[in-house]
């Protein structure tokens, strides 16, 4: 079966301050280039420029360097770029 629709955006948020050095995007094959941003409570949504550029590893796995500093209620959103 192929789906219909796929939301290529994942979005993260902490309750606490925090360091990211990496994350895992779930069903995201190895080789997938994803751009994170900066997500903003206000509106649920992304905010400001890309603070990154990664290529997603095995099993789904991104690293981050350098990593980012997540304060208390932030958070940031992934997204899948086509191919």
């Amino acid at each position: 079966m192929i789906p219909l629709y796929r939301d290529p955006v994942f979005t993260f948020r902490f309750e606490e301050d925090r360091l990211i050095d990496r994350f895992h995007l779930e069903g995201v094959g190895a080789g997938a280039r994803v751009a994170v941003s900066r997500w903003q409570a206000e509106t649920n949504h992304q905010a400001g420029p890309e603070l990154a550029r990664c290529v997603v590893g095995d099993s789904g796995w991104v690293t981050l360097s350098p990593p980012l500093l997540m304060r208390a209620g932030g958070g940031f959103v992934v997204s899948v770029l086509p191919d």
